[in-house]
């Protein structure tokens, strides 16, 4: 039985994985910034199943409360071995441009937010010789763009951490997945024209957990976005600032 701590819980993908955790009857501990959604959470997934749901108020970007709240999610579980990070923000990119203050809100958000949670559940579960840290970054951390290049920075920049953790948490028995999802159909994304390379939050979740078990290191999702990636990643800086991206 897992004891999973889900950061972010209210996240469409985040829910979604722990509604199928919820059913294999692990332990679940919630944060999120919304207690009024975290608390009808908690209860749809006792009722699935979970053996415990409970839940806390927690604003990532108050760095002084993380200790605090994975104290709390330590309690109420006896012990952690299961980490998802899935909180985000997906910003105006005009804004950022026009504004460092905007800029500035997303880096904390998306980068150095989860990079502080990620600090102390790692000396933790380095300390305990096992756990898994499973961190949502995005395909968008792979080659920067004109479209989204804050967001891609933050991305980026997580994605980096968590190759260097991943190599620093190896000896110690302790998984590092990075989760690398495209499109997914989600409240964050629905102002968005959505194409055939779209995935639902459910098939996002269904592949977090598969990875989670296998102790994948690194995810993609869906599969395909691995070939589009490597593809946009190999396209020369020459050709590449020219494309409109």
């Amino acid at each position: 039985m897992k004891k999973i701590l889900i950061i972010g819980a209210t996240s469409a993908i985040a829910e979604a994985a722990a509604r199928v955790w919820a059913a294999q009857g692990h332990r679940l501990y919630l944060l999120g910034r919304n207690e009024e959604r975290l608390d009808a959470l908690a209860a749809d997934l006792r009722l699935r199943g979970a053996a415990v749901a409970a839940c806390g108020v927690l604003d990532v970007n108050q760095f002084g409360s993380h200790p605090a709240a994975i104290e709390a999610a330590s309690s109420a579980l006896d012990g952690l071995d299961t980490v998802l990070i899935a909180h985000g923000t997906l910003g105006d990119q005009q804004a950022c441009q026009q504004d460092f203050a905007a800029t500035l809100r997303e880096l904390n958000t998306n980068a150095i937010s989860v990079i502080s949670l990620l600090t102390l559940l790692a000396n933790r579960f380095e300390a305990q010789r096992h756990g898994t840290l499973a961190v949502i970054s995005s395909v968008a951390g792979d080659r920067g763009r004109q479209s989204n290049y804050v967001y891609g920075t933050a991305k980026g920049a997580l994605t980096i951490f968590l190759q260097g953790l991943r190599n620093r948490l190896h000896g110690a028995g302790v998984q590092v997945l990075t989760i690398k999802p495209g499109f997914v159909d989600t409240p964050m994304t629905a102002h968005i024209q959505q194409g055939p390379l779209w995935a639902k939050p459910e098939a996002v979740a269904s592949a977090i957990v598969t990875a989670v078990d296998k102790r994948r290191d690194v995810l993609y999702t869906p599969w395909f976005w691995l070939g589009i990636m490597t593809v946009i990643r190999l396209v020369p800086e020459r050709v590449f600032k020219k494309l409109k991206l």
